[in-house]
């Protein structure tokens, strides 16, 4: 039992490690010279690291920029709850103590995983660890909640998150495929629904031949073309503008002796250097772990697609990123306010910043693809706006297990618990 508890919570919760593992086992079954295994293992390695030290930088400016908000347009203190994963995990496994049951899920999660890709038409492999983390905790916690314990708490929460991880790449992929030009990667990221959401809005209202990424720019203008110029241009008044209306006391704790305007334009740059860093990961995991993927797909189950994190989609449209982060803000913002309403009966949710970017962009790269500018801008508000929506109708529920003023972010998350009450509900299968 000690091997395995070093296994689960030494292994299978690290990304870089997991994601490294698979790329060693699929050179190894294509029998690459060692050499070449423990290259392109360790390639692999690095440019997940890459990427994850790139979304390490855009969180922190994220988090700075999500504080100033609130302060600034008076978020703060009022009766809500903060969309945080993350706090739900910490607790289900402090105060509920579920961890084990936790961990054990999350590796039952990539084995059915594994077991449907190979029985079933849907070959994708679900890579993205630290979502599948998230999913394991809300599907222990929900069939804790339903009164399942022990081994049967354990082959549900893993049948029914690996049922999803399977699942929701399938879903996706018919638009990932239009997005890359090709089948070899797929989305594993747990926002699916809310990607298709703005997806069918974009395609409803829009006008796929004028897409953001065809933007033609004054001569004068040409030199944003560069993608991290352009970036800069969007950013850089973005967060002056928030840092100018918050004022110098919501920076205060931030900036220290430094001026709150320049500290404001400092994060913004610091925001782009982030994500130059991410999509120099992105080039390098990619390079190494479709090749190495080969011998899975060849081996373990034919034809099989890695579903990898949102942010390995963004080189292929980095307009439609940004104009997806910055309309489904606004969406979120109507959708705060909306669930603000007595007669809803649920809580104000607060926007999370980093949610609105990284989920906000891929599904502004979804809206783009079938809607053009017109569907971003549509789509994305209206992404904003169910993003919102879905973690306020599940807050009550999560107050019921004893998760006060927290709420769950990523939709597909949502949408599981959802699954585990309405069996709860009417007496099903729990």
């Amino acid at each position: 039992m000690a091997v395995l508890n070093f296994i689960i919570n030494n292994i299978l919760t690290q990304a870089a490690i997991i994601i490294g593992l698979i790329a060693l086992l699929g050179l190894a079954l294509q029998k690459k010279p060692a050499g070449q295994i423990v290259s392109g293992t360790m390639k692999t390695i690095l440019g997940f690291m890459v990427l994850s030290a790139g979304s390490t930088v855009m969180q922190g400016a994220l988090s700075y920029f999500g504080a100033i908000f609130n302060q600034g347009f008076g978020l703060n203190g009022l009766e809500s709850v903060v969309a945080s994963i993350e706090a739900i995990n910490g607790q289900a496994m402090g105060e509920l103590g579920l961890g084990a049951e936790i961990a054990i899920s999350l590796a039952g999660i990539f084995i059915v995983n594994i077991i449907l890709a190979r029985i079933t038409p849907f070959k994708y492999i679900f890579l993205t660890g630290q979502a599948l983390l998230w999913e394991s905790t809300l599907c222990v916690v929900f069939a804790w909640f339903c009164g399942l314990r022990g081994i049967p708490l354990i082959l549900i929460s893993s049948l029914v998150g690996g049922a999803f991880a399977t699942l929701m790449p399938a879903i996706a992929q018919p638009i990932v495929r239009k997005i890359t030009g090709s089948d070899d990667i797929a989305l594993g990221h747990f926002c699916t629904i809310g990607y298709m959401f703005s997806a069918l809005i974009a395609k409803l209202v829009g006008d796929d031949s004028k897409s953001c990424e065809d933007l033609k720019l004054p001569k004068s203008l040409e030199f944003l073309q560069d993608t991290y110029l352009s970036i800069m241009v969007v950013m850089i008044p973005f967060y002056l503008i928030v840092a100018a209306i918050a004022g110098p006391e919501a920076s205060a704790e931030f900036a220290g002796d430094t001026n709150y305007m320049v500290y404001a334009f400092l994060q913004a740059m610091q925001f782009v250097v982030g994500l130059y860093v991410l999509l120099a990961g992105v080039r390098l995991l990619l390079a190494e772990i479709v090749p190495a993927f080969q011998g899975i797909s060849q081996k373990l189950v034919p034809n099989a697609k890695p579903a990898l994190d949102c942010p390995v989609l963004f080189p292929y449209a980095p307009n439609s990123v940004i104009m997806g982060f910055i309309f489904t803000t606004i969406g979120s913002l109507i959708g705060m306010f909306i669930t603000g309403i007595p007669a809803l009966g649920v809580p104000l949710v607060i926007p999370g910043v980093m949610s609105n970017f990284f989920a906000g962009g891929t599904a502004g790269i979804f809206a783009n693809k079938v809607g053009g500018r017109r569907g971003v801008i549509v789509g994305c508000i209206a992404h904003g706006i169910f993003i919102m929506m879905l973690p306020a109708f599940l807050s009550p529920m999560l107050s019921q297990i004893g998760f006060q003023n927290i709420t769950c972010t990523d939709v597909d998350t949502v949408v599981t618990a959802f699954f585990f009450m309405i069996f709860k509900g009417i007496g099903g299968i729990f």
